[in-house]
């Protein structure tokens, strides 16, 4: 899409300071202090991240070149070892935080449990030895496939401990989703479940992953925590129970010391093509990036109960649930449910009995709660907070001031964060004590980010224009390749302007030089803060009998950002029905998994097409939108398409 249709409408003045009380105890008390340290970040960023990276890591040996960059590729802290587990949790031990709360849980049902690191590391160091008497090693892959419960992250930091590269898969995909994204990698094993709680029932995990294990080959084992104690089959010889072989394995461990540059993790993200993509992230930079970020954007403080709500199955989940919040000994509530079971006040009463001092969720759980009524929220003493942050989306200002007023009560900051799986840990946002709030803006850039608002030339556009969001250089938590296909990543991120990364994502940037993201620019949707590709979508309608093309779109919606649309055209002689339509809509969700089930199917003779046969998804987000088809339809082959389409909504 071109740079000029991007547009942003929104025209925000009202500015939101820190009260004197926050800034006054504030890690990044000052705008002059935030102006200072961004200064050196950018003039002599060499520096200024060795400084950093000695100050908040514990490190085995120290790197020998702190940055060696031939774009597209980075390599930081060249020759430096570390190990990720170690620094979020055998540096803690022997000192007061030994004794901590670094996990506090509680599940869908109402149970509840406290880790300690202490005890958290005891459990982290089971599972390593469990995995290496499984006879895992440094570079072996493990898929994933959990609820929110603690050993979701004791089996991520048992990973990492060993060097082994994990992928977790949300629990929220379906069986083809698990089978593609281990097939991809070739994991070796994979540590699930046998259900999860959600809105009262039993999520069947442990049968998901069966399914998808039917056409896995290069799965040897399977770790599976008993947590709903519902029956599951398992297979003699691939299959163990986590309490026969993690609880029942020693709490001790050495720590491998791995070089900075060792893959820690794959996360797999819906790109604009049918496959998802392997975002691979390392070491040493990326638990730089997340442990900075948590420690300032956040401004945690010994005494804070966090509580980021995301799924580990996310970025959002693998950066500020656990590495950068346990690295720097912080206290992170995980939830294992929906937000409105059994009650739309869950969190507000998770809040008021855990005393969370610092909130982090997505836009689309704040309309929800809008929608929901100030009358939940008021039933719970909310007092304890001081910080509130978004995070996954834009957040529209009129979500902004309710989440400020009715949950903050006027007097907590709200960091709006904007950054992506592929950057690893946040890019741009307020830091609560420096820099002033506007509702609906990200602000500005985080120390050592440089982005620009481009057009397609790559010329950065005047103030108050619309768009392209690119980094013009590389920092340390950035994706280093998409797994197995470096062409495809030099192509996705790097080719559109030669040695900047491009996001993806259309921006303004204010008369205050502060940043608004306008949302994605490509073919992803972002659902209820999810990123669906619409060809996944589109590939899963095709895969029905009755379906002989399809095209997902987004239309804008108050609750979840943005709605699924999908156009279908059907085979010669089936006939249209509401039934079919609910019976495509439970084809997607079986494909794909739920959250990429459409909202509204659209069935049509005909889609629009350039001559080259080229499906034109702009004028079928117009057409979904309701609004009148704009701009340039030259290439268009066949004009009576539209007008079918518009007379037929």
């Amino acid at each position: 899409m071109s740079s000029e249709n991007i547009t942003s409408v929104a025209r925000e003045s009202r500015k939101h300071t820190a009260p004197r009380d926050f800034q006054a105890q504030a890690n990044i008390g000052s705008f002059a202090r935030y102006r200072k340290l961004y200064a050196e970040s950018v003039n002599a960023p060499e520096k200024f991240w060795a400084e950093q990276a000695a100050e908040h890591l514990l490190w085995r040996s120290m790197w020998k070149k702190v940055l060696q960059w031939k774009a597209p590729h980075a390599k930081w802290f060249v020759g430096g070892k570390l190990n990720v587990a170690e620094n979020c949790l055998d540096r803690h031990l022997g000192t007061p935080r030994e004794n901590k709360a670094a996990i506090v849980f509680e599940g869908e049902p109402g149970d509840q449990r406290t880790l300690t690191y202490k005890q958290l590391h005891q459990e982290v160091c089971r599972c390593a030895n469990a995995l290496e008497s499984l006879g895992l090693r440094k570079g072996d892959r493990v898929a994933i496939y959990m609820p929110m419960v603690p050993e979701a992250a004791v089996a991520m930091l048992a990973c990492a401990r060993i060097g082994a590269v994990h992928t977790v898969v949300f629990g929220g995909f379906s069986s083809e989703a698990i089978k593609d994204r281990i097939n991809d990698c070739q994991a070796k094993a994979v540590i699930t479940a046998d259900g999860g709680w959600r809105r009262g029932k039993i999520v069947e995990l442990k049968a998901n992953v069966d399914r998808a294990l039917e056409a896995t080959p290069s799965v040897e084992h399977v770790i599976v925590l008993e947590r709903t104690k519902n029956p599951v089959s398992m297979q003699t010889g691939r299959d163990v129970w986590w309490h026969d072989v993690v609880s029942r394995a020693s709490h001790r461990h050495k720590a491998k010391a791995f070089d900075a540059e060792t893959p820690l993790f794959i996360l797999y993200t819906s790109g604009s093509t049918g496959k998802p993509k392997g975002v691979l992230h390392t070491s040493g930079g990326y638990l730089l990036g997340t442990t900075m970020t948590a420690k300032y954007v956040f401004d945690l403080k010994e005494t804070d109960t966090y509580w980021c709500t995301a799924d580990v199955g996310w970025i959002t989940g693998h950066s500020y649930v656990v590495y950068g919040i346990l690295s720097n000994g912080a206290t992170s509530v995980v939830y294992e449910g929906a937000p409105n079971h059994p009650e739309p006040d869950r969190f507000w009463s998770i809040i008021d009995r855990h005393a969370v001092t610092i909130f982090y969720t997505a836009p689309t759980a704040i309309r929800a709660f809008m929608r929901w009524g100030d009358a939940y929220p008021k039933k719970h003493d909310l007092s304890s907070l001081r910080l509130l942050g978004s995070v996954g989306e834009p957040i529209n200002p009129e979500a902004w001031m309710w989440y400020f007023k009715t949950i903050g009560g006027g007097r907590c900051p709200i960091v709006d964060t904007w950054w992506q799986t592929e950057t690893g840990a946040i890019m741009i946002s307020p830091l609560p004590g420096a820099i002033p709030q506007k509702p609906g803006s990200a602000t500005l850039p985080f120390f050592g980010v440089v982005p620009k608002v481009v057009d397609d030339q790559g010329k950065e556009v005047p103030k108050n224009s619309g768009g392209k969001l690119v980094i013009t250089r590389p920092w340390p938590a950035m994706l280093r390749t998409l797994w197995g296909d470096d062409d495809r990543y030099t192509r996705q991120y790097w080719s559109d302007y030669p040695g900047i990364y491009f996001t993806g994502d259309g921006c303004r940037r204010d008369s205050d030089s502060y940043f608004w993201i306008v949302g994605r620019i490509d073919d992803v949707l972002n659902v209820s803060g999810h990123r669906i590709g619409t060809a996944e979508v589109e590939s899963a309608l095709v895969s029905h009998p009755s379906v002989a093309e399809a095209a997902a779109v987004g239309r804008p919606d108050e609750l979840k950002g943005q709605a699924l649309v999908v156009f279908v055209t059907l085979k010669n002689g089936v006939e249209t029905s509401e039934a079919l339509k609910e019976t495509l809509r439970q084809h997607v969700a079986r494909e794909i998994g739920a959250l990429a089930r459409p909202d509204s199917i659209r069935f049509a003779a005909a889609l629009p097409k350039t001559r080259s046969g080229k499906i034109m998804r702009r004028l079928l987000k117009e057409i979904a939108a309701g609004g009148a088809v704009k701009g340039d339809t030259t290439t268009l082959e066949d004009f009576s398409v539209v007008a079918s389409l518009q007379s037929e909504g």
